[in-house]
């Protein structure tokens, strides 16, 4: 992995639990995590910590923006930015997704969130 490449993660997810597992799992693989509630907080986030380099994403969440239109306002700002979108209800087609994006269906498991995350930082999921 390129240490040029953005290191840092957010998780953008409003059931606290699933948030906190999935940060936890990206944190223990040795890349930093922040998380997220809504889209709002996730645009503060974002706005705060330049490093990171990839947003997990829920699809339904409260608030004016559910995760797609979050994916493709980041795709807008920072066209840089990889992304993961997941969902429990909905299957969400990759070519849905900005910016050669990727659908990791709910329930997933921790390993397979870890390797995608892996793959996009070091741009093969690209």
């Amino acid at each position: 992995m390129s240490h040029s490449t953005p290191r840092e993660v957010l998780v953008v997810e409003d059931e606290p639990l699933v948030r906190i597992v999935a940060a936890d799992a990206i944190v223990e693989s040795g890349v930093m995590a922040w998380e997220a509630g809504d889209a709002r907080e996730a645009l503060r986030v974002l706005a705060e910590h330049p490093r990171i380099g990839l947003i997990f994403t829920d699809v339904n969440m409260p608030g004016e923006m559910d995760g797609l239109e979050l994916a493709n306002k980041v795709n807008s700002d920072r066209p840089e930015m990889a992304l993961i979108v997941t969902s429990g209800q909905a299957r969400v087609p990759d070519s849905k997704i900005p910016d050669h994006g990727t659908f990791l269906p709910k329930p997933y498991h921790t390993d397979r969130l870890v390797d995608l995350v892996r793959e996009k930082l070091d741009g093969r999921g690209r």
